[in-house]
């Protein structure tokens, strides 16, 4: 873990930015207490939505078609 206080993540802003990329746990401290935690962004094609187990694909929760609709509708 790396523990920075305000000013030294103030001046080595991107090097805890390549740190915490690349899985290291930074965290910033205020008076030697820790504050926050920089962690990755992770981007994926993929929700999870909650009431539902697992991951469903972005497929799944595009808006239907005019024919799918119809269908939907039992028109």
């Amino acid at each position: 873990m790396v523990q920075v206080n305000v000013q030294e993540a103030k001046a080595t802003l991107s090097r805890l930015l390549v740190a915490a990329e690349s899985g290291h746990e930074v965290v910033i401290a205020r008076n030697g207490q820790p504050v926050v935690r920089l962690i990755p962004v992770r981007r994926n094609d993929t929700r999870t939505l909650g009431f539902m187990p697992g991951v469903v694909s972005d497929e799944v929760l595009r808006p239907l078609d005019d024919d799918d609709l119809r269908l939907w509708e039992g028109v």
